[in-house]
């Protein structure tokens, strides 16, 4: 056997093994985490109206209670994407995986709330204060610490406030029995308070920085090497579940409401809260968008630029490194 046939046939063996192992991906379901907020409502919306499977997708959906833990997962290779703050993805980006944001999913969501009756006005009243948060170093904590308590209140996070860390389901609880003075929540928890008239609006951190982005569709690059057409296909699913969220609110919020499993309940005066309601008053403060426009590559450049300094990474990065939107490029078009 000469040289050049061992080669032509290494070759062909290559090439049929690539063959094969793109065709078993193919085939393989569409593995989507997603953070539990409403925020992340696009992942749902795209199962539930039939958009995934409409680009001939199959997917497997799971939700995680943090950001940290959603990347633990891409981390260990048991997820193809994911819904999660861009604050994740570019510290684990700083030590080693290397994921991509897709994607925006959603701008606002988070909000200082505080006990109706507390003395506390602003966010500099809460020196000496307990104010609930989530975990050191996930998304919302380094909104919390690096924009909240240092940039709006002038104050050292920990120095100056007790931050309590729990799950976001627990924090209206904590605030009604005098556990915590404040919390730094999210939707739908926020609409669930203030429509029951347990809390007061303290900070809408989307009035003070409209329409800044959270949420992003992120990827590993070897997802996108060797699933480039699904990853075109579900960036055209969550393109629809955006618009869907857009141009028909009422379904969407009777979809949202009964995915988070919201309940009615009482509001001071004794109306009946719907739990379609508590998804209306979340929208107050926060909408969908799927673009990552100039302002919003500026704000997660923010974001990494707190993280650095409040020493959640041991080297600064530039937002360039991190996003990628070749993919919803293609997506856009395609839709044209």
């Amino acid at each position: 056997m000469t040289y050049k046939s061992i080669l032509s046939s290494l070759l062909t063996v290559a090439v049929m093994a690539i063959w094969t192992n793109a065709a078993l991906a193919e085939d393989k379901p569409l593995r989507i985490g997603w953070v539990y907020a409403m925020a992340n409502a696009p992942a749902l919306i795209a199962d539930k109206k039939g958009f995934y499977a409409a680009e001939g997708l199959t997917v497997d959906i799971k939700s995680f209670n943090d950001g940290p833990l959603l990347q633990q997962a891409v981390a260990a290779g048991d997820l193809d994407i994911a819904y999660v703050g861009a604050p994740p993805v570019y510290h684990w980006f700083s030590r080693g995986l290397e994921s991509k944001i897709l994607a925006q999913v959603n701008y606002g969501q988070a909000a200082v709330i505080a006990n109706a009756k507390s003395p506390i006005n602003s966010v500099a009243d809460l020196k000496g204060k307990k104010l609930a948060g989530v975990a050191k170093g996930s998304g919302m904590d380094v909104l919390l610490r690096g924009y909240v308590l240092k940039e709006r209140a002038k104050l050292d996070p920990d120095q100056e406030v007790s931050i309590i860390n729990m799950p976001a389901a627990n924090m209206n609880a904590a605030l009604e029995h005098h556990e915590v003075d404040a919390a730094f929540s999210w939707e739908p928890f926020v609409s669930q308070s203030l429509l029951r008239g347990a809390s007061k609006l303290v900070l809408d951190v989307n009035k003070e920085l409209p329409q800044y982005p959270w949420y992003v569709v992120i990827s590993l690059p070897s997802t996108l090497k060797q699933r480039p057409d699904d990853v075109t296909k579900l960036l055209r699913a969550h393109l629809k579940a955006i618009a869907f969220l857009q141009a028909h609110p009422d379904e969407a919020n009777q979809i949202i409401a009964e995915e988070f499993k919201l309940e009615p309940t009482q509001g001071l005066n004794g109306k009946t809260i719907k739990p379609e309601d508590v998804v209306q008053e979340a929208r107050k403060r926060m909408g969908w968008s799927a673009r990552l426009d100039a302002k919003d590559l500026q704000f997660i450049q923010r974001l990494m630029d707190y993280s650095y300094g409040l020493g959640f990474m041991n080297k600064p990065l530039k937002v360039e490194q991190v996003v990628d939107t070749t993919f919803l490029q293609k997506a856009e078009q395609s839709l044209k």
